[in-house]
């Protein structure tokens, strides 16, 4: 695969030996007047542009690079199918495409998607033949529509404040899979360190024998099977060696399941995760979480990574600076990231990218719910991800407050389908109903910030800056979610850059005030972890410990001293 971008399988969590990366060079056009539908552009054979998938247009590894607002793109490509690659199922798989999606195979519909953060597969079997086939794919995208959540994408054409560039189209890996007539669809792990072991829950397509084999460090430890006559197999591995999966060491068992004819490779974790009163518990263990904000943007790719290196990189840099984990803020990331994630014992929360959707509407549900529990199924079995937050910052929407059904509704949705994990309904502000009681709170006074929380922390009730909106909820975990956001402008020659606060003159006194923020919580015995804003600067946003570019604004291992502290609650 050289010379293909990002040539690496999209999902190591369920990979299989025969596939084809699709990324790489594909015919392209703009369609600003959402007209090539009308104009069968599914059956357009000349094109003008190409584009480097899968970075999208408005970034400059596309080769395309223009940043105004794109209503809707074309892609089409062609691919070389044999008759040996027929014989079973042919399905193709988009990692993500922002917003809506429609695909066509030889000028034939395929399918479609709604929702620009989240994987879906199309069964093409009976739209392609021997030979030359045509792919087609055409996307919208109305980040001012108030129906579909964007993140931190710009409304404005100008990136502004805490929003950043636009990303249309498809933005992660696009690849063909060819499976037999009977195979395994999909499954969910669930480990059990009490009892030392796996039990998986997987969907089949046909009837057959459904065996899984673990194996750590390439030794086998662990297998069993069951029969299946129809949709759903479950099946309980004990292992004979239990190694648990902890922050800091990411120790993996490989996991193959066949089904006849069908190989899947995979991987789980061994770990548990329990809320204890105020503590929150990994292995039984009181684990204080410092977490850092990363918002999964990129120079030269936007929402892209530019290589696999790139992802992994960014975990380094965290951990660099003394971090066990971060918020995944206001993007649903790619599998990929969270791959390294579990490989290294990175502790991650998973979140959507909420802003821009409409939340003082109940049908908001529909332009929300659907994507989040795709991304909730997608991502259930990765050991890092220790809890959701379908939310963040649901204040007012132009002036009308929040529907409290709406955050409900989705918090109960989230907990029914996954019993293991805790969720935050909303971060940092209008908690309705949730596990864990967070607050953001940017004070750059670390004298003022303390006493924010010393009545907490002596045992007193705890202090929201929100109190009109809501009440802190007694005796669960609690945690400052974000925090910080010291500005540091490295080039301090652009009028835009922003920060919290007024910025700090020197690096002594950018450190102190680090210092003091970070040791204020680490010093309560109330709290069980902090998140601060941020890990590297996003465009205009140079708050990071880190500049856009991933260069160090200071020396690293000042911040791992004061971050790698022992918490009062893990006393």
């Amino acid at each position: 695969m050289a010379g293909i971008p990002r040539a690496e399988h999209p999902l190591p969590q369920w990979e299989r030996e025969s596939w084809r990366n699709l990324n790489g060079e594909w015919d392209f056009a703009f369609d600003f007047g959402k007209s090539g539908i009308d104009r069968a552009f599914y059956e357009k054979k000349d094109w003008e542009q190409k584009i480097l998938v899968p970075f999208c247009p408005e970034s400059c590894l596309s080769g395309i690079g223009y940043k105004d607002f794109i209503p809707a793109v074309w892609y089409h490509r062609t691919e070389e199918l044999t008759k040996g690659q027929l014989t079973g199922r042919v399905l193709l798989h988009f990692g993500a495409v922002d917003y809506a999606c429609r695909v066509w195979v030889n000028g034939k519909p395929a399918g479609s998607h709604r929702g620009g953060y989240t994987s879906f597969t199309l069964d093409i079997t009976a739209l392609c033949r021997e030979g030359e086939n045509d792919l087609t794919v055409y996307a919208e995208d109305d980040t001012r529509s108030g129906r579909q959540p964007r993140g931190k994408q710009s409304g404005l054409f100008y990136s502004h404040g805490c929003d950043y560039t636009r990303t249309t189209g498809i933005w992660q890996t696009v690849w063909l899979e060819f499976v037999p007539e009977n195979y395994v669809k999909s499954a969910r792990f669930y480990p059990n360190i009490e009892e030392g072991t796996l039990t998986v829950e997987a969907q089949t397509a046909g009837n057959g024998v459904l065996c899984a084999k673990a194996f750590y460090e390439g030794k086998e430890c662990g297998q069993a099977s069951v029969r299946t006559s129809g949709r759903n197999a479950v099946l309980t591995v004990r292992l004979s060696e239990l190694h648990l999966w902890e922050a800091g060491d990411g120790q993996l068992y490989d996991l193959e399941l066949s089904f006849g004819e069908d190989r899947v490779r995979s991987y789980f974790g061994m770990r548990s995760l329990e809320l204890d009163g105020e503590r929150f518990l990994i292995n039984g263990k009181s684990v204080f979480q410092r977490l850092v904000l990363d918002q999964g943007f990129y120079p030269d790719g936007i929402y892209t990574a530019p290589s696999d290196e790139a992802l992994e990189q960014d975990i380094r840099l965290s951990m660099a600076a003394g971090f066990n984990g971060a918020r995944l803020h206001q993007k649903v990331f790619e599998p990929r990231f969270l791959y390294h994630c579990d490989r290294l014992g990175y502790l991650v929360w998973g979140e959507q990218g909420n802003w821009g959707l409409d939340v003082s509407a109940p049908d908001g549900l529909k332009h929300f719910l659907p994507e989040w529990m795709e991304a909730v199924e997608r991502d259930f079995n990765h050991p890092a991800i220790v809890g959701w937050c379908p939310f963040n910052e649901t204040w007012d929407y132009e002036g009308r407050r929040q529907d409290n059904d709406l955050l409900e509704i989705v918090y109960r949705m989230t907990r029914q389908y996954d019993t293991t994990r805790p969720c935050i309904d909303t971060s940092g502000n209008y908690h309705v109903v949730t596990d864990i009681y967070d607050l953001h709170d940017y004070e750059q006074d670390p004298a003022v910030f303390e006493e924010h929380y010393r009545s907490f922390a002596e045992g007193g009730a705890l202090r929201d800056n929100h109190s009109e909106r809501q009440t802190p909820v007694e005796g669960v975990p609690v945690f400052i979610s974000e925090y910080g956001g010291i500005k540091w402008d490295v080039d301090k020659n652009s009028a835009d850059s922003w920060g919290y606060g007024n910025g700090p003159q020197t690096e002594e006194e950018f450190i102190s005030r680090y210092r003091g923020l970070t040791d204020a919580l680490l010093d309560n015995p109330r709290m069980f972890g902090f998140c601060y804003t941020q890990l590297y600067d996003v465009e205009q946003e140079v708050n990071g410990l880190y500049t856009y570019g991933r260069k160090p604004k200071f020396d690293m291992e000042i911040f791992k001293k004061i971050n790698g502290r022992k918490a009062a609650i893990e006393e």
